[in-house]
């Protein structure tokens, strides 16, 4: 599920607690989360509703004005099925955000990473790429996955998994386009061209 920039700083600042979705089947089920940039989004229901049963309430606890801008919104989606309330909150913080944040590393820890990155490497079906996505995403801050995709000859999806491992690692931060070096990231890759990478 998706949410728009202002949606996640409304749900991190505690003014959203729920979103209204069009589908025919629901896409998230309670107890289910969701990671973003804002922290570990946690369903906490996913119910039917008529266009009748949401209210003013439901529109200013969205991120609407009021219920018409709300029921505006909705009627405007071109996907099939019903509407549906899902009330969320803010879990806590993405344990990969406090993960990519940390910079302070010993040289031991930048070598564990190394070996990691490494062993990323030894078990791919094709030639080492870490570095080579590493390189690229720190040259290009905010292009597109596409765009660096194509860089490298790849397809956009395998491109975009490998950089998921990448950011699994606590190296890579997700932009609302494309990615950026995490502080982890950067100290690994200044311990890299010191060494001689």
């Amino acid at each position: 599920m998706l949410f728009r920039r202002e949606v996640l700083e409304g749900i991190a600042g505690g003014r959203i607690d729920r979103v209204f979705r069009v589908w025919a089947q629901p896409r998230v089920r309670a107890g289910s989360t969701q990671r973003t940039w804002a922290g570990i989004v946690v369903i906490d229901s996913v119910t039917p509703v008529t266009p009748e049963e949401i209210t003013e309430e439901d529109a200013l606890r969205s991120g609407f004005q009021d219920r018409e801008a709300l029921l505006t919104a909705l009627s405007k989606s071109r996907k099939e099925g019903g509407y549906h309330r899902v009330m969320l909150h803010l879990g806590g913080p993405d344990p990969r955000s406090e993960l990519a944040a940390d910079a302070d590393l010993t040289d031991r820890e930048l070598a564990g990473l190394k070996a990691e990155l490494d062993a990323v490497d030894a078990r791919s079906r094709r030639a080492p790429w870490t570095r080579e996505v590493l390189r690229l995403i720190e040259e290009h801050p905010g292009l597109r996955a596409m765009d660096l995709a194509e860089r490298l000859d790849r397809d956009k999806l395998p491109f975009k998994s490998d950089v998921r491992r990448l950011k699994a690692l606590g190296l890579t931060e997700s932009l609302e386009t494309g990615y950026r070096l995490s502080p982890r990231g950067k100290a690994l890759m200044a311990y890299l061209r010191s060494s001689g990478e």
